[in-house]
């Protein structure tokens, strides 16, 4: 079956490849590095899926942001120019700056017009569900993918009250699967690290990290996961996005090979998929 945007021929000439963008806040910048490595290796990427801040790069990246606007668009990320405080009814901030700077930069598109089939993921506040969202507009989903519940304000999308996508699927190789794809590279920005030096509160945020890394089953489950050594690295703090996209560089680059070698690919070659 030949999926959307992906052109087709008649023989299959490689494998179609997902990727599916983990959460963890500010972390997230690696991700970028991540991207840049598979892009100039020629590692192509056919279907994208994200949950929270992987969502945010998942959209653009698949809206067609090219890799280095991609960076400069991450340089405008902070905390001022995403939430803004809000009466502390549903939550302590809102994401609408969040959803407005997307459209800045990506347009008030819908999912039909990304150039890479995308879904975002969310979670259903009331049921627990994950919820995949593929169709209106991105920028909406993207921002009930990342509303932290109380944190940020829950998104309303479909009548359905959205949450986080971490907390059902934290790196959503599943949903990429589900998608068509048959080779799938994740990325998980978690790494549970147990800070001794905040005694209790340490081991809380410890076993927090544990659950949310674990939900979805998707890091267990990709053909290929790359992995930043994001150890005790912050989640919160955008002026560490340079040491963050170079992580995301490290880690995709030790990958490369399992990953070339998989594709049956040289590096620099992305060719197309062709199905029967």
């Amino acid at each position: 079956m030949m999926l959307n945007n992906i052109a087709a021929p008649q023989t299959r000439c490689r494998k179609v490849v997902g990727l599916a963008l983990g959460g963890g806040v500010v972390r997230g910048l690696a991700h970028i590095g991540g991207l840049a490595v598979l892009e100039r290796e020629g590692i192509p990427i056919d279907l994208v899926a994200g949950s929270s801040v992987g969502s945010v790069i998942g959209a653009a990246y698949s809206a067609g942001i090219k890799l280095d606007r991609l960076i400069e668009f991450s340089r405008q990320m902070n905390w001022l120019s995403i939430a803004r405080p809000v009466w502390p009814v549903r939550g302590l901030v809102s994401f609408e700056r969040l959803e407005r700077l997307l459209i800045g930069e990506i347009g008030d598109i819908s999912f039909a017009d990304l150039k890479v089939p995308y879904a975002a993921v969310a979670t259903d506040l009331h049921t627990g569900e994950m919820v995949v969202i593929q169709h209106g507009r991105v920028a909406s989903a993207v921002r009930a993918s990342c509303s932290v519940p109380g944190i940020v304000e829950p998104a309303l999308v479909d009548g359905r009250l959205l949450v986080d996508g971490n907390y059902s699927n934290s790196t959503p190789v599943s949903v990429v699967r589900d998608m068509g794809a048959e080779y799938v590279i994740g990325v998980d920005i978690f790494t549970p690290t147990l800070r001794h030096y905040l005694g209790p509160v340490g081991y809380a945020i410890a076993g927090f990290e544990i659950l949310v890394q674990a939900a979805g089953g998707g890091i267990g489950t990709a053909d290929c996961l790359i992995s930043p050594d994001l150890k005790g690295k912050t989640y919160l703090r955008f002026s560490k996005r340079e040491q963050l996209l170079e992580l995301g560089k490290e880690a995709a680059r030790e990958k490369l090979p399992t990953i070339l070698e998989a594709l049956s690919l040289t590096g620099n070659v992305s060719s197309p998929v062709i199905s029967n």
